[in-house]
């Protein structure tokens, strides 16, 4: 189990880049949140098997159709026994 918290430069807001990133946490399993930031950016927490975390990290890269991601950070965290995925 691990859990990455990633914040996601670009244009990010408007483009359903946090109901994709809901959605394809639900078809691997993986636990967690997103919410827009009042700077234009996207935040959201993964927390899961390091292999379907990874393949959200991969989909934070590129977004959704319509997205342009400039870049991401992302760290390391301690996971928290998250159960389901929220938008905020």
């Amino acid at each position: 189990m691990v859990r990455r918290r990633v914040v996601v430069h670009g244009f990010v807001q408007g483009v359903f880049f946090r109901d994709t990133l809901r959605r394809r946490a639900a078809s691997l399993g993986v636990a967690g949140w997103a919410r827009n930031l009042p700077d234009g950016t996207v935040e959201a927490v993964f927390e899961g098997a390091a292999e379907a975390v990874e393949r959200m990290l991969e989909l934070s890269r590129g977004g959704p159709r319509g997205a342009r991601v400039e870049r991401i950070e992302v760290t390391d965290e301690e996971p928290a026994g998250l159960t389901g995925f929220s938008i905020a």
